[in-house]
């Protein structure tokens, strides 16, 4: 495999799992209350089924049977600008290079009796979708093309949960997730040639999914009946992605190849593990205040590795990342009007991922929360929710090396606005 294939690689497998809207490649949109309050204290308030998502401890706060059905909407922005090569040839800018995607998600509580519990829940995790190909378009001069094009991602968690009441107090809950991952990528455009001249390459093409296996572990704890606090540690699997995955075309000068098409059977992307403390406190009869703090184990995601090459390539290590670890801190709050409506509000913190090694490839960034939301009840089984969340990221000069053109450097900019409705019903 040449040098100029691996390169290739390692950048197209980064991108495939980048420009999500949390650090990293992180969703956080698994309710439409989670979204309405920056998802403060979502793992220890109970307030509907969606809860499994964060906690499986916290379905002993529940007495009856409930499902809770939602959807939402990530709007996803990734502005590009002053893109240029190391000489000063600009690339341009693109004013939203992201896709926006829907994000469905299920749950069900099931109280078995005083003491037991169980629950069954798909969500996704994470998920993304770009499209960097404009900035390779309309030049007269050889532009990156091994570093952008397109991106789609998409991840399902599937769940099934235990919990169990120690006391009045203490509950533990386990569960275990089966995670479903899909994707495609390509990377392709017109490069001259020395000698050869102009050429339409396809340097990378993927479609691929995967299964992975993790778990979760949480504990809830309740002071009282209006203060509550909750802990929970999500183990998560390295995701295996098999399929169809071809980097780079045969091309060549006489017999010798300039570039050798070459297929692989498997690429190992690691996941990060997620710890996640929260709070509850009913301060008045109406009036409630929340808080996470949640901290991502990022540090593993150091490198990706690709294996099983029809040329012989067993195990390869691509690039090395050197992600730091990455806290995500919010704070909210929750007034009851009346019988009928409640409204929350929240802000948050999140931590980018990138340390000292930049890249184009992965434009992360520190980010701030801000959201609001609603719900209102129906009768007494029944209850719809909205949320909605700005989310704003800061400007970052991110640097990237290409095999074909060199140092290429970009400001990026990346915020979304989710928007999301949830319908909820208790036996």
């Amino acid at each position: 495999m040449t040098q100029l294939n691996k390169t290739l690689l390692a950048v197209a497998v980064a991108l495939a799992s980048t420009q999500a809207t949390a650090a990293g490649f992180q969703l956080n949109s698994q309710s439409a209350t989670g979204i309405g309050r920056a998802m403060a204290g979502d793992a220890i308030i109970a307030d509907n089924a969606s809860v499994l998502s964060r906690n499986p401890a916290a379905m002993a706060l529940f007495d009856k049977s409930e499902i809770t059905v939602a959807g939402a909407y990530a709007d996803v922005s990734v502005e590009v600008t002053d893109a240029k090569l190391a000489d000063g040839s600009l690339l341009g800018n693109i004013d939203n290079a992201a896709e926006g995607k829907p994000i469905p998600s299920f749950y069900y509580i099931n109280p078995i009796n005083d003491k037991w519990a169980f629950g069954l829940a798909a969500f996704s995790n994470y998920g993304t979708g770009t499209d960097m190909a404009p900035l390779t378009q309309g030049h007269d001069f050889n532009t990156p093309i091994d570093l952008l094009g397109n991106t789609a991602v998409t991840t399902i968690n599937f769940n099934a949960s235990v919990s169990y009441r120690i006391n009045d107090s203490l509950s533990i809950g386990l569960g275990i997730d089966a995670i479903k991952g899909m994707g495609s990528l390509s990377r392709e455009g017109q490069y001259t040639f020395p000698y050869i001249g102009e050429k339409d390459l396809s340097l990378v093409d993927i479609e691929a999914d995967a299964w992975g296996f993790g778990g979760i572990i949480g504990l809830a704890y309740e002071i009282n009946e209006n203060h509550r606090l909750g802990l929970s540690y999500r183990l998560s699997p390295n995701m295996k992605a098999s399929g169809d995955i071809r980097f780079g075309q045969d091309v060549s000068i006489g017999d010798r190849p300039l570039l050798v098409a070459e297929h692989f059977g498997e690429v190992d992307i690691p996941m990060a593990d997620i710890a996640q403390f929260a709070g509850f406190h009913q301060l008045t009869e109406k009036f409630a205040i929340h808080y996470t703090a949640q901290w991502t184990n990022w540090s593993n995601f150091e490198s990706i590795t690709l294996a099983d090459g029809d040329q012989g390539t067993d195990a390869y290590i691509l690039k090395e990342y050197h992600w730091e670890d990455s806290w995500y801190l919010s704070f909210g709050a929750t007034y009851d009007i009346n019988e009928k409506w409640t409204v929350r509000a929240g802000i948050a913190q999140d931590q980018g991922v990138v340390g000292e090694v930049s890249s184009l490839s992965i434009p992360d960034s520190d980010r701030m929360w801000y959201s609001a939301g609603f719900t209102y009840n129906i009768n007494p089984h029944s209850s719809i929710d909205f949320g909605y969340a700005l989310v704003a990221g800061e400007k970052v000069h991110v640097i990237e090396e290409s095999m074909l053109t060199g140092t290429v450097e970009a400001y990026t900019q990346s915020g979304a606005n989710y928007y999301s409705l949830q319908y909820n019903y208790k036996f």
